[in-house]
């Protein structure tokens, strides 16, 4: 079994990319900085930064939510791959392939910063209920990768 979850925070907005041919498919890079739980004496490092991609739906969810320090929770799989450089050299991958992604937090809970150019569309925290969903203004319902 290949399944891997992760929860982090966005190390740059997810950069967008669209396929060539009949069918496009939007195509999400990003890396997530994942909080190492524990802390050895001598390493500075306290995060694992995680390359991920996304495909199709998620990847639309990415090119419009996904900035800096927004902090997600997903669920993905393990893929390796490798290629050769310009310089003739093997260079070898690993990225998580994005099944499912979602918030794990509200917009305020980190300052806003998440969302710093994400315009008016994006979701904003229940303000009313105080139960720790956001409400999804309305037309956009269509566009989440989860319908």
């Amino acid at each position: 079994m290949n399944k891997v979850i992760l929860m982090g925070r966005l190390t740059r907005d997810a950069e967008i990319r669209y396929s060539q041919g009949e069918s496009s498919t939007a195509i999400a890079r990003f890396s997530l900085a994942v909080d190492r739980r524990f802390r050895r004496d001598n390493d500075e490092q306290t995060a694992d930064f995680i390359n991920c991609v996304a495909f199709n739906k998620t990847a639309e969810f990415l090119e419009r939510f996904g900035r800096k320090g927004t902090k997600f929770v997903l669920e993905g799989r393990i893929q390796t791959g490798s290629y050769t450089n310009k310089d003739g050299q093997r260079v070898y991958t690993t990225d998580v392939v994005v099944e499912n992604i979602e918030f794990a937090e509200s917009k305020n809970s980190n300052g806003g910063d998440g969302y710093s150019g994400a315009g008016a569309s994006a979701p904003s925290p229940s303000g009313a209920a105080g139960d720790g969903f956001m409400n999804i203004p309305d037309g956009i319902d269509e566009e989440l990768p989860f319908n």
